[in-house]
């Protein structure tokens, strides 16, 4: 009884700690507006301020090792998530980017069929189709709001997001196997950082920030890395993928009330419909997706 009981307090925590890591990481979008540089080089720089204080926490924690093939492919994974992501949020809107890009546990799910032949129910086949119907009526409906310069090349963007994120926490679920959140953080991170350099620099973006509202943003996005992504990642180490790539479902609903706040974009009730429906698939796709009990016999 007292062993299940610290279980179920332990899961509690980590699932109090994944939504707050969520949340902070629903201001990102808002961060990456303010920046004042191209998307690829507000990436760069979100990782390149949180490293020093990733650095001091590793150390903390019992020193920052050597990368391992996981943590270098979740900062390759997530280089290529914060860049589509990033474009995305530039093109279309907050809102609308940061939904199509949660459906990554749609992708977890598929990944672990494919590669690791866990078999989903048939209800997995509806459930894509929901999120799958959801995400085009999003990415069809017009709104009189701001949606962004080019929303069909940002909600593209926004929907391959999905497959690098889902990558990400793979990696990033594999790696807290055997090591800390912190540790995995830095090198993820200090991979991730020259990968979006280039990526900046390839595509000719502004660098530097013009203002000190810019630098600002550039700094809070730092913070906010440690503060968000490294809550996610140490929760990981205490929750199945699947699990958690559905917890982090509340970073729409923050970016969404932030920019119809700040940036006036309205959710209009066709959206509003869309990103109900493909949640709702991505919910029942997780459901559907849930081992099923094992038979005595089957399991001898």
């Amino acid at each position: 009884m007292t062993d299940a009981t610290g279980h179920d307090t332990d899961r509690t925590r980590a699932l109090i700690v994944l939504l707050t890591g969520a949340s902070v990481i629903g201001v990102g979008p808002i961060f990456v507006r303010l920046a004042e540089v191209g998307p690829a080089a507000a990436g760069m720089w979100r990782l390149v301020f949180s490293l020093p204080l990733l650095f001091i926490l590793a150390r903390r924690n019992g020193g920052t090792g050597a990368p391992t093939r996981a943590t270098v492919l979740a900062g390759i994974a997530f280089a290529f998530d914060l860049g589509f992501w990033h474009y995305g949020i530039a093109y279309t809107s907050v809102a609308k980017a940061t939904v199509l890009s949660n459906l990554t546990p749609v992708v977890v799910t598929a990944v672990a069929w494919i590669f690791l032949k866990q078999r989903p129910r048939r209800m997995f086949l509806v459930a894509v189709g929901l999120a799958v119907a959801g995400a085009w009526i999003m990415a069809a409906a017009r709104h009189g709001g701001a949606l962004g310069k080019a929303p069909a090349l940002g909600d593209a963007f926004s929907v391959a997001t999905a497959f690098w994120y889902a990558m990400y926490f793979l990696a990033v679920s594999s790696a807290r196997q055997s090591q800390a959140a912190t540790r995995i953080m830095f090198w993820s991170s200090l991979t991730g950082a020259p990968l979006m350099l280039l990526a900046a620099l390839g595509l000719g973006e502004r660098l530097l920030p013009i203002t000190s509202t810019g630098w600002a943003a550039c700094i809070g996005l730092g913070i906010m890395h440690v503060a968000g992504q490294g809550s996610i990642a140490w929760a990981l180490g205490r929750l199945p993928a699947a699990t958690a790539s559905v917890v982090v479902l509340i970073q729409p609903v923050v970016a969404a009330l932030l920019g119809w706040w700040i940036f006036g974009e309205l959710f209009g009730h066709l959206q509003m419909l869309g990103a109900g429906i493909a949640l709702s698939g991505v919910v029942l796709a997780q459901w559907a997706s849930r081992a099923r009990p094992v038979a005595p016999a089957e399991a001898v």
